[in-house]
């Protein structure tokens, strides 16, 4: 084998260890989320039955072309900030202005799984900016999917 072979095998070995160390290091998301409330995956699925939300997939453009509830609006969260409840919404990017305009309908925000912090922000973000009927599905899509919950492309 080549030593420059070698040593690109080496760096990607490297990139893909720092890569898995960041995700495992993420901290879980908080369990509480003032003006809004935790759904349960089951408790979601009843409003998706009954039309009586809209959901809101947070996650990457790529993720939600993979698949996403049935349904569901791709708002995505652009993320820079610190996975922390006191987070700077300054340094993210999320369009407020693709949410319903009616501020009394009910959002549901939902994003990886406990450790999708785009899901926790987006619904801070939604009551901060006057919505009152705020649910954020913390388990994610990883629950909604281990549960073989429907979803679409």
């Amino acid at each position: 084998m080549s030593i420059r072979l070698l040593l690109t095998f080496a760096t990607i070995l490297a990139l893909a260890c720092t890569a898995v160390a960041a995700s495992e290091t993420r901290p879980q998301t908080p369990t509480s989320i003032s003006g809004a409330r935790i759904l349960t995956v089951d408790q979601a699925r009843a409003l998706l039955d009954q039309k009586a939300a809209t959901f809101v997939d947070v996650r990457s453009p790529l993720n939600f072309g993979k698949s996403h509830l049935p349904g569901a609006i791709l708002v995505a969260y652009k993320e820079k900030s610190d996975y922390a409840v006191g987070f700077d919404p300054a340094q993210d990017r999320f369009d407020l202005g693709l949410l319903p305009a009616d501020k009394s309908a009910a959002i549901v925000f939902y994003s990886d799984g406990t450790t999708g912090w785009k899901s926790y922000k987006a619904a801070v973000l939604a009551v901060r900016a006057g919505h009152r009927t705020v649910f954020w599905m913390r388990d994610g899509f990883a629950a909604w999917t281990a549960a073989k919950l429907p979803s679409e492309q």
